[in-house]
């Protein structure tokens, strides 16, 4: 009848009234992650992110861990600065990986492995330059599958391995520039 159309309508307007006035109480809660925030003066997380020294990894030269660091540092270097020199440091960032490799199948007639999940785990700390005080400390890790094509095809492990260590690596530096741009919003 037309009173039940009537009173659903009501009802949907009604519901509809609650979640905008409910989106308009919340909406003074969010803050802007890379542009200017008031909190913050006239620093954006940007220019904050851009002030951090990355540390040179620690590996010994020459080692598949020494390209795995490397690349580690360049996307760090890229996602915290765009790659451009740190002018006024005033924190430190370091970090130590360490690879990881798991065999997941293996081809029961060749005995060589056809699947693995390669992945970097990385604990890092950010030190204030000023004081030397480790204001932040925390690890992530990142975990990456690849395929091994059969063995007709010799070098196509190492290029899926090479390929996975660099997903990683970007992986990983992402996790850390978020964790960094966290602390300096929040502050913890």
């Amino acid at each position: 009848m037309w009173w039940r159309e009537r009173r659903e309508r009501i009802r949907a307007a009604a519901r509809l009234g609650a979640a905008l006035a409910a989106a308009g109480l919340v909406a003074g809660c969010f803050e802007p992650l890379y542009g200017r925030n008031p909190s913050l003066g006239d620093e954006s997380i940007r220019d904050k992110l851009a002030e951090v020294l990355i540390a040179p990894i620690p590996t010994k030269q020459g080692t598949p861990e020494a390209r795995i660091a490397v690349a580690t540092h360049n996307a760090l270097q890229y996602d915290l600065n765009g790659a451009a020199g740190v002018v006024a440091p005033t924190h430190r960032l370091e970090v130590v990986l360490s690879p990881v490799a798991i065999t997941m199948t293996i081809d029961p007639v060749s005995g060589r492995p056809t699947e693995e999940i390669g992945g970097l785990s990385a604990t890092y700390q950010l030190v204030e330059i000023a004081t030397g005080k480790i204001v932040l400390k925390d690890s992530t890790f990142a975990h990456v599958g690849y395929d091994i094509p059969g063995p007709q095809q010799r070098f196509a492990k190492q290029r899926a391995q090479l390929d996975a260590q660099d997903r990683a690596a970007k992986v990983v530096a992402e996790a850390i520039r978020n964790r960094l741009a966290s602390y300096f919003v929040a502050g913890t």
